[in-house]
């Protein structure tokens, strides 16, 4: 397996139709991505002092982070509406490989900050609602 390019994990956001156009959220320079899972704990005397997860039970949850350079596209004009209104949208996070994983997420954190002679920033947090799937 080779090295992926950083700079090819890329965030989009839907235009809210049905299916959904996604359009690349321009001007990232760092993304992350975190697939959580809450086991059921199904330890009992039976165990022998480890500690056992009911597979496939409990909640699993996506999270995205990233941040960059502002450019004033319209997916961030869409980020930032989704994020002053609480809205849920649909987006789309894409690998160089081809890979990409589809869902429903809110926005929970938009931050902007600029110099007095830099570029104007931004970072924001979503956290999946529903299913993300692979597709």
């Amino acid at each position: 397996m080779s090295a992926e390019k950083g700079s090819a994990f890329l965030l989009k956001v839907g235009d809210g139709g049905d299916p959904p156009d996604y359009a690349t959220v321009a001007g990232m320079r760092t993304t992350q991505l975190s697939v959580n899972g809450e086991g059921v704990n199904v330890t009992s005397k039976d165990s022998g002092g480890w500690r056992e997860l009911l597979s496939g039970a409990g909640v699993r949850s996506v999270s995205v982070a990233g941040s960059g350079i502002f450019t004033g596209s319209a997916a961030e004009a869409r980020l930032k509406t989704n994020a002053l209104a609480g809205l849920i949208d649909d987006y789309e996070l894409s690998f160089e490989s081809g890979e990409t994983m589809r869902g429903r997420f809110l926005i929970t954190r938009l931050d902007y900050a600029g110099d007095h002679n830099g570029e104007r920033t931004y970072a924001l947090n979503l956290e999946s609602s529903g299913a993300v799937v692979a597709a």
